[in-house]
């Protein structure tokens, strides 16, 4: 075997020490990765992604050698361009400089500026930001999202939006769209393209859901006294009407599926709410008398160690999806919740009856951003990797 030996003589003088330095450093700077994070939503969860990203500025560079920069911030009406990027008082500089803004105004500026390297954060659930998407990844844009609209769109669109993306060679993540930044998904993806068999998805996917359960379940209390505790502990927002309904753990049962491979709608799924009509008034408040009632029989007729669960299923050999409030053995990963947690079960073939398991504690805003930053890493990593293709 062949070896390659770099000879690397000693400085002569001091003269051709600095310059040797400065050659050093100058392929440490051409090989650090600029990353220019385009931020829709400042709320708790954008707010968040800005300070630890600037807090570990110093980290990323040492680490991964790359330099990130937020030259765009939006909330939803209002941006704040800052051609250098947002320092420490970015909450002070976006109060007073912040203006009215399109999205036409932010590609328009990026191209000014000629930014590369861009990446879109949609730390929103808009749906109107999700109808620009396409005219994002035109203009050059990666896209990382909270936002899980995008996956859930009608199967015309959703293929139209992975078309755009293979055409113009950019990258979309949204690990965090199904929970706070566990690898859910990567999990399901790295065993769809091994090729192994899946049989069956199932889990408890709402955190809101997991507390109203666990809690009833666990203590002898009425539901609309769990409900009511909820509510106080600040879980019954709006973001609820979609959990009581069913459709928030339905909507994340379908970006499941679609990422095996599989062209449902959101129509294709079975979904039983657990608030039905006979439980509210005419006027559509909830009727306590007849919540109680109805899920005390639905506790009390239960197997003995056994315990009510609101789960999204897909059985693949059914070729089924369904969302459902379920009679679990209390021994089971499902039955053993506590607290606020969820819980994804992928059933294989490999593993049988045994479920690969993925249990996550209650998301909280700083978990969900980390998330959010492992998928910005990882798009960064896929940038640096084309650019070492292309150089």
């Amino acid at each position: 075997m062949k070896s390659i030996i770099i000879k690397i003589k000693p400085c002569r003088d001091a003269l051709q020490c600095v310059l040797l330095w400065l050659n050093i450093k100058m392929l440490e700077i051409m090989s650090k990765l600029k990353i220019n994070i385009i931020l829709f939503g400042i709320g708790n969860i954008g707010s968040t992604l800005i300070n630890q990203i600037i807090e570990s500025q110093d980290f990323f560079l040492e680490s991964r050698n790359v330099d990130f920069h937020f030259p765009i911030i939006t909330n939803s009406t209002v941006a704040f361009f800052e051609k250098e990027g947002v320092g420490y008082a970015w909450e002070t500089n976006f109060r007073q400089l912040a203006v009215p803004f399109k999205v036409e105004d932010i590609i328009e500026f990026a191209k000014e500026n000629e930014f590369e390297n861009l990446i879109a954060v949609d730390a929103t659930a808009s749906d109107e930001l999700v109808k620009h998407y396409n005219t994002l990844i035109k203009n050059g844009f990666n896209i990382v999202a909270v936002n899980k609209k995008a996956n859930t769109l009608p199967i015309d669109l959703y293929k139209e939006l992975r078309s755009n993306l293979k055409k113009y060679d950019k990258e979309f993540l949204y690990e965090t769209s199904v929970d706070t930044g566990i690898p859910v998904l990567q999990t399901l993806r790295d065993l769809y393209y091994s090729g192994e068999k899946i049989t069956k998805i199932r889990g408890v996917f709402s955190d809101h859901l997991s507390y109203v359960f666990n809690r009833f379940s666990a203590e002898d209390v009425s539901f609309s006294s769990v409900l009511k505790d909820a509510s106080l502990l600040g879980l019954m927002k709006s973001t609820f009407k979609e959990d009581l309904s069913g459709n928030a753990t339905a909507r994340k049962l379908l970006i499941l599926a679609r990422e095996i491979g599989k062209d449902f709608d959101f129509s294709d799924i079975q979904i039983q709410p657990f608030i039905t009509e006979k439980h509210l008034e005419k006027n559509g408040i909830l009727n306590k008398d007849e919540v109680d009632k109805s899920f005390k029989i639905s506790k009390i007729t239960q197997s003995d160690d056994h315990v009510l669960r609101y789960i999204g299923e897909f059985d693949l050999e059914r070729n089924k999806l369904e969302v459902k409030l379920i009679s679990e053995s209390a021994h089971s990963p499902i039955g053993q919740l506590k607290g606020s947690d969820t819980i994804f079960e992928i059933y294989t073939q490999s593993y049988a009856q045994v479920p690969i398991v993925i249990q996550s504690a209650p998301p909280c805003k700083q978990a969900i951003s980390r998330g959010i930053i492992t998928d910005i890493l990882k798009v960064a990593e896929r940038i640096r990797n084309k650019e070492a293709v292309w150089s």
